[in-house]
C-alpha cells in the first residue's frame, strides 16, 4: 500500500464543545420562549414595538449562532510528508505559475511589490519549473522599472538564499529581521547583499517620488519603449515583457544556476471597456501564462503578501499528488498572516480565530473558500473543468522548450490575449471560465463555483507561516476593507450563487452553512444596531426589556451571554490573542457591524435595485509617520469627519447618557425605576459604555491629529438629543 503524502487529524475537545453548543442552543430557545410569552399588550404603553424588535433581533442572533456551528463541530488539521514527496516525485515535479497582482505604485509601493516577487522566485523548488508573473493594473513604467531591477538583483539573491537556506526569502523581511551572521565569510556576503538591496530600493523609491525614469535606464531593456507620451493608467495598449526566460540556457544566476521565468503584464485598458477589476487581471494572467509556460498549477498571491516558507510549493503538492485523495483536490488554501499587528490587536485584524478555528472547521465539511491570496489551483479548475471520478491526472503540462517560438513571438501572442476585446468575443470568461466577474469578492464566488463543480479544497496552516503580509493599520482602512468583504459576500448570498441555492445537492449542508457565515456579515448589522441602541433608550425611558433579577427567566439570558463570551475568550486565547486583544476584538466586532457591515448592507441593496454600481477600492498599504506611531502605541486613529465616525460617536454618547440617566433615576428612588427590574439593561448599557472608553477619550481628552474632530462630536451629540426625544412604543 502506497504511503499517504499527508495526514488528517481531528481537533480534540469536541465532546465538551458539543455539550457547550447544545446547552447554549437550549438557552437561546428559552430566551425566545420568554420573548414570545411575555409580549406587552397592545396600547399598554410598555414598549410593545421595542419588545417585538428585541424578539426579531434575538431570533436572528439565534439563527446565526446555529450557522456558525458548522465550522466548530468537527474541525481538522493537516500534516504533510515532504520527504515522501521527494522520494516519489523529485525527478518529475509539476511546473508552477505564480501570479502577483498590483494596481497602483502610490498605494502599493513597487519596492514592497518586488520583495514579494523575489520571495516567490526563491522557493526551494527547481527554478526551471517556476514562472512568476506580475500583473500591473496601473500600467506604470515605475512598476516595470522596479521589476527590471528585481530581475538583476535576483542573480545575487537567489543563490544566497539557497546557499545558506535562509528564511524568509523576502529581502525586505530578511534584512529587517535577521542579525549579522557570525561567520566572517558569511558576514562579507551578507553585507554585500544588504548593500545591493538597499541601493536598489533607494533607486526605486527615488523613481517613484520623481515619477519618471531616466533615459540612461531605459536603454537597458526594450520593454521601456512601451511607455510613450500618450499612455495613461486607464488607457493603454497591452504590455507583456519577458524579463527572464527560464528556458534560455543563458538565463542563469551568479552561481550558474537556472533562473525562474519572470514576466511583466499590463493588460490593455480603454475607457469604453469595463476592466472587471482584480478578476479581470487574473483572467488575463491565466491566458497570457498559457502561451508562455502553461503550468498545471497556478499560485496566486497579493503583492504585499511575501513568501515566508520556502517549502510552501512542496507542502501544497503533498495534497495534489496524494494517491488516495489528490485527484479530488481543486485548490489548496493557506491562511493570511500579518506581521504588522499591534501586540493587543487594536483593530481586530489578526484573523487568528478565523485562521485557527473557522478555516479548519470548513476544511472538515468540504474545504475552505478561496480567499484570493496564498492559494494553489489546478489550472483546469480555473478553466471551468468539472470533477469526475474517472478524471485522468496529467501533471506534465508546461511549455518546456523555446524552439518553436522566440521571446518576441511569445510576447506578441500573449499581448493578443490581454486585449480589451478578447473577452468581448469570448464571453465565457468571467462566467464559466476563469475568475468570476460582478462581485467584490471575486475569489470567494470563484471558490464556491469550483466546489459546486465537484472539487474539494484543502486548508493548510503549517507551523512556519507560508505567507506574511501587511494588514490595515488605521480604523478607516479596517472599515473600508470589511465593507468590501461584507458587501461582496452578501451580494453572493442574495444572488443565484447563494450557497443554499447553487450548492443544493452539490455540496454538503454544513459547507453551505459555513459559506453563509461570511455571506450574512452584512445583515448582522441591523440586529446589532438595534441591540446597542434600543435597550439603552428603554432604560432611560423606564421600559424594561429583560426579566427581573428575581425571575427564573433571567437564567437563560445570563447563561447564554456569559458562556458565549467565555467561549469566544477561550477561542481567542488558544488562537494566540491576548486578553486585552480579545477585548479590543469585541469593540471592533461592534464597530464593524454598525459601520462596515451596515454600509455593506445598504450598498448591496442599492446595487440590487439599480441605484448604484459596484466599485472596487484598494485598501492603502501605507500610513503616514504620525499614524504609524499612534498604531504602535495602540491608540485608535480617527482624524477625519467620516460619517462612520458619527455613527460610532452617536452610539457611544447615547449609551453614556442612558447609563448615567438610568442610574440617576434608580438612585433617586424613582418608583418606576427599580434595580431588580432593570438589572440586565444596566449591565448591557454599562458594558457598552466601558467598551467605548477609547471613543470618549478621542472625543474629549486627546489632542493629537488622530482624535475625533469636534464636528463629528457635535453631530453625534445632536443625534443623541434626537434619539432621546423619540418615544418608545
Amino acid at each position: 500500500m502506497t504511503e499517504r503524502l499527508f495526514a488528517t487529524e481531528k481537533v480534540g475537545g469536541r465532546a465538551l464543545y458539543r455539550l457547550h453548543a447544545v446547552t447554549v442552543f437550549v438557552g437561546i430557545c428559552l430566551v425566545l420562549c420568554y420573548r414570545v410569552t411575555h409580549v406587552p399588550a397592545a396600547g399598554s404603553g410598555e414598549g410593545r414595538a421595542a419588545w417585538l424588535g428585541m424578539l426579531a433581533a434575538e431570533l436572528w442572533f439565534g439563527f446565526y449562532s446555529v450557522i456558525t456551528q458548522s465550522v466548530r463541530w468537527a474541525p481538522v488539521r493537516r500534516r504533510t510528508f515532504k520527504d515522501r514527496l521527494a522520494v516519489r516525485y523529485e525527478e518529475r515535479l509539476p511546473c508552477v505559475d505564480i501570479f502577483v497582482c498590483t494596481t497602483d505604485p502610490q498605494t502599493e509601493p513597487p519596492s514592497l511589490v518586488i520583495s514579494t516577487v523575489l520571495s516567490v522566485m526563491a522557493y526551494n523548488y527547481p527554478a526551471e519549473n517556476i514562472s512568476v508573473y506580475l500583473s500591473d493594473d496601473g500600467g506604470s513604467i515605475l512598476t516595470f522599472y522596479a521589476l527590471w531591477e528585481a530581475s538583476v538583483f535576483a542573480k545575487h539573491w537567489l543563490p544566497f538564499c539557497k546557499r545558506y537556506n535562509i528564511e524568509p526569502r523576502s529581502p525586505a523581511a530578511y534584512f529587517s529581521e535577521s542579525d549579522k551572521p557570525h561567520d566572517m565569510q558569511t558576514i562579507k556576503e551578507w553585507s554585500l547583499l544588504k548593500g545591493l538591496y538597499e541601493e536598489m530600493t533607494r533607486r526605486i523609491d527615488s523613481a517613484v517620488i520623481s515619477g519618471k525614469i531616466s533615459e540612461e535606464i531605459k536603454v537597458n531593456h526594450k520593454g521601456f519603449s512601451e511607455w510613450n507620451s500618450g499612455i495613461a493608467s486607464k488607457d493603454h495598449q497591452p504590455i507583456v515583457q519577458i524579463l527572464i526566460d527560464g528556458k534560455d540556457i543563458n538565463a542563469v544566476d551568479n552561481d550558474g544556476n537556472v533562473l525562474p521565468t519572470l514576466v511583466y503584464m499590463a493588460r490593455e485598458k480603454r475607457p469604453q471597456y469595463h476592466h472587471n477589476f482584480k478578476a479581470g487581471a487574473i483572467n488575463a494572467l491565466i491566458r497570457v501564462s498559457s502561451v508562455i509556460s502553461n503550468s498545471s498549477l497556478i499560485m496566486k498571491v497579493d503583492c504585499d503578501m511575501y513568501s515566508n516558507n520556502s517549502d510552501t510549493i512542496r507542502d501544497a503538492l503533498c495534497f495534489f499528488l496524494d494517491k488516495e485523495m489528490g485527484h479530488k483536490i481543486g485548490f489548496v488554501q493557506y491562511p493570511q498572516n500579518y506581521n504588522n499587528m499591534s501586540k493587543n490587536n487594536i483593530y481586530g485584524n489578526s484573523l487568528n480565530v478565523i485562521n485557527q478555528v473557522e478555516m479548519s472547521g470548513m476544511d472538515s465539511v468540504g474545504g475552505p473558500p478561496y480567499i484570493g491570496t496564498g492559494c494553489f489551483h489546478r489550472r483546469e479548475t480555473l478553466c471551468g473543468k468539472r470533477f469526475t471520478r474517472d478524471l485522468e491526472e496529467y501533471w506534465e503540462t508546461g511549455i518546456k522548450g523555446n524552439t518553436q517560438q522566440s521571446i518576441n513571438q511569445a510576447e506578441e501572442r500573449a499581448k493578443s490575449l490581454a486585449t480589451c476585446t478578447y473577452e468581448h468575443y469570448n464571453t465565457q470568461w468571467g462566467n464559466e471560465i476563469g475568475v468570476k466577474y460582478g462581485c467584490l469578492v471575486e475569489d470567494v464566488i470563484t471558490g464556491l463555483a469550483i466546489h459546486c463543480r465537484g472539487w474539494e479544497s484543502i486548508y493548510f496552516n503549517p507551523p512556519r507561516a507560508a505567507f506574511i503580509g501587511v494588514g490595515p493599520t488605521t480604523l478607516a482602512q479596517t472599515i473600508l476593507q470589511h465593507k468590501r468583504f461584507s458587501e461582496g459576500n452578501f451580494t453572493i448570498f442574495l444572488s443565484k450563487y447563494c450557497p443554499f441555492i447553487s450548492g443544493h445537492g452539490k455540496i454538503r449542508l454544513g459547507h453551505q452553512m459555513a459559506y453563509s457565515i461570511y455571506g450574512l456579515w452584512a445583515p448582522n448589522s441591523l440586529p446589532t444596531l438595534y441591540y446597542v441602541i434600543v435597550p439603552s433608550l428603554c432604560l432611560i425611558k423606564g421600559n424594561p426589556l429583560f426579566p427581573e433579577i428575581t425571575s427564573p427567566w433571567i437564567t437563560p439570558f445570563i447563561y447564554v451571554s456569559f458562556v458565549k463570551n467565555l467561549y469566544t475568550l477561550y477561542e481567542a486565547l488558544v488562537s494566540g490573542d491576548t486578553l486585552r486583544g480579545w477585548w479590543n476584538g469585541q469593540r471592533m466586532w461592534m464597530v464593524k457591524r454598525v459601520t462596515s457591515y451596515l454600509y455593506g448592507f445598504i450598498d448591496t441593496i442599492k446595487n440590487l435595485v439599480g441605484l448604484a454600481k459596484m466599485g472596487f477600492v484598494i485598501t492603502p498599504k501605507v500610513s503616514d509617520e504620525d499614524e504609524s506611531k499612534r498604531y504602535e502605541q495602540e491608540v485608535i486613529e480617527f482624524g477625519s469627519s467620516s460619517p462612520e465616525y458619527v455613527i460610532i460617536g452617536t452610539i457611544a454618547l447615547l449609551n453614556l447618557a442612558c447609563f448615567v440617566g438610568g442610574l440617576c433615576q434608580i438612585v433617586a428612588g424613582d418608583c418606576n425605576m427599580q434595580l431588580n427590574v432593570f438589572f440586565l439593561q444596566i449591565i448591557l448599557c454599562g458594558v457598552l459604555v466601558i467598551i467605548n472608553i477609547p471613543i470618549y477619550e478621542a472625543m474629549f481628552l486627546r489632542k493629537d491629529r488622530g482624535r475625533i474632530p469636534f464636528s463629528v462630536t457635535l453631530a453625534s451629540m445632536g443625534f443623541v438629543v434626537l434619539g432621546l426625544l423619540v418615544p418608545v412604543i
